[in-house]
């Protein structure tokens, strides 16, 4: 049986103001599925972020502490503790904590292993919305917050 305890599994900071542990599915991790990865993040108040991207993975974010903003394509909504949001294959998203309390949000995506997103983010590539091939954010969505 292999059982992987949040509170022992170090953790990776970001520039977007987010924290972000991985529980399953990635390289190096204490559950070492294939066929999904799972992780779990706390964004910071008032402005921390999993930053604008897609990937070609289907993901699910389920939040369970807080609230946000999250936006999907060109549709941006409210989101908050209880709530899951689901991300298809390709589609660009962002969500950001709104409130002044830590996001706790759990995401799953399948199938598993690393995406691109992260090491641009933590390498300082990761464009921002609207440059380039990147669409642009919805109408009225929270700016993203990358570290310049």
């Amino acid at each position: 049986m292999i059982i992987a305890d949040l509170a022992k599994i170090p953790g990776r900071t970001f520039p977007a103001r987010r924290m972000g542990r991985g529980l399953a599915g990635q390289a190096g991790q204490v559950i070492p599925a294939k066929g999904f990865t799972m992780g779990y993040s706390v964004l910071e108040p008032h402005g921390g972020q999993v930053p604008w991207h897609n990937q070609t993975q289907e993901e699910i974010y389920y939040i369970v502490q807080g609230e946000g903003e999250i936006c999907v394509g060109t549709e941006r909504s409210p989101i908050k503790a209880g709530q899951a949001v689901y991300m298809p294959p390709t589609q660009f998203h962002q969500l950001t904590n709104t409130g002044s309390e830590p996001m706790h949000m759990i995401y799953i995506y399948c199938p598993g292993g690393d995406v691109a997103h992260w090491r641009q983010e933590l390498e300082g590539t990761l464009p921002p919305a609207g440059v380039g091939a990147i669409p642009p954010l919805p109408a009225g969505a929270q700016p993203q917050h990358l570290a310049k």
